[in-house]
């Protein structure tokens, strides 16, 4: 049985993380559970899966929590150290890490240096710090295993290749439900509008990240570090349907893909069972019924977050952490319609043509970065 500790568990990776837990009580069990925004749902999963610790966000919500429960109290942490508490519990295998944004980075590598496997959601984790991220693994001898779907995907086309065969890492992305809108309307665009994603049922930040190509740009970046793959060798394609959820080319022109429908609990399963497989509870995979299968460029010129993502990745250094700050920053303005649509990526073209970058070492040089970017946005926003 494989023990696992869930970073943002009452989000949508977290809850159907524990939707797969449950569809296998002989294969999974719940060491803690860290979240943030909704204690009553967090009791009835403590209430469920009966945990050892749980972290919440603060000691109010912690206070909160205590009057909720009945006789089953797990230890109860909150902040930043008590989610670190609980990614590091001694009783955990693997630690799904799905706390939304760069928040997640340091309970990820707390988790990393006190040896847990990585179930990554958290995309975060790799753009603000993927060197780091990636030599602590090593140095702790820890499985990183994607849980985006697209990372899961090449993830799965790669296995029994060799890296020196692979000719492209092909993303793809669903195009957002402003594919078809004129340049002209975007800047128009309100967030109930961009909330409304045509495949996924994701929180709010990522879903408006979806909309402007940002969480494709992200998940470029993280390929980037995952296998290893220059920028050069990534590629991005609309694909609306999102049932390829990725693709390899290798160099004879044979092209890997993995499909199947778009449910998060099937890469999630995989990551967690993994070197196995079990079963995830998604719907099976029909293709007569979906009939075809299509593919465009994406526009750059009209998503220009995809670009902005692709020129931090090739610089390096601290741009990567300063474009996904900035984009955090410009996301929650525009969700509290002090920003319009077009001005996220507007705001984080700004600043990181505002940034002197520098060669990051240690987590705290990643961090003041990271910190940087945030009030550079918020003065910009301002």
């Amino acid at each position: 049985m494989r023990s696992l500790s869930i970073l943002g568990s009452t989000g949508s990776i977290g809850l159907s993380t524990l939707d797969v837990v449950r569809q296998h009580p002989e294969k999974f069990s719940i060491s803690g559970l860290a979240e943030g925004h909704d204690v009553a749902l967090l009791a009835e999963q403590i209430r469920e899966f009966r945990p050892d610790a749980v972290s919440v966000r603060d000691a109010e919500s912690a206070m909160k929590l205590r009057e909720l429960l009945g006789e089953h109290k797990p230890e109860i942490f909150h902040g930043l150290e008590g989610a670190s508490t609980i990614a590091a519990l001694d009783g955990a295998d693997m630690v799904v890490s799905a706390i939304v944004g760069a928040a997640g980075l340091i309970p990820t590598v707390n988790a990393i240096k006190a040896g847990k496997h990585i179930a990554l959601a958290n995309k975060e984790t790799l753009v603000v710090a993927g060197q780091l991220v990636s030599d602590l693994v090593k140095k702790h001898n820890v499985h990183l295993l994607p849980v985006d779907s697209e990372h899961s995907a090449i993830f799965q086309s790669l296995v029994g290749h060799r890296q020196e065969d692979i000719e492209r890492l092909i993303l793809t992305a669903s195009g957002g439900p402003f594919r078809k809108t004129p340049a002209g309307e975007l800047a128009n665009v309100r967030p109930e509008q961009a909330l409304k994603h045509p495949q996924w049922s994701m929180g709010a930040k990522i879903t408006i990240d979806s909309a402007t190509l940002m969480n494709k740009g992200l998940e470029v970046i993280e390929a980037h570090w995952l296998f290893n793959m220059p920028a050069e060798k990534i590629g991005v394609v609309v694909h609306p349907q999102s049932i390829i959820h990725s693709m390899v080319e290798y160099i004879d022109g044979c092209v890997m893909a993995q499909m199947g429908m778009p449910d998060m609990r099937a890469p999630i399963a995989y990551a967690v069972s993994w070197p196995e497989r079990c079963e995830s509870g998604i719907a099976k995979l029909d293709l007569t019924k979906i009939g075809t299968l299509t593919f465009e460029e994406p526009d750059m010129v009209r998503f220009p977050a995809l670009r902005l993502a692709f020129e931090a990745l090739k610089a390096g250094r601290t741009y990567p952490a300063v474009l996904n700050a900035a984009n955090e920053i410009a996301v929650a303005a525009f969700l509290d319609n002090r920003i319009g649509f077009t001005d996220i990526a507007g705001t984080v073209d700004k600043t990181m043509q505002a940034h002197e970058a520098y060669t990051p070492i240690e987590l705290e040089e990643y961090l003041q970065a990271d910190r940087w970017a945030r009030e550079t946005a918020r003065k910009l926003i301002a």
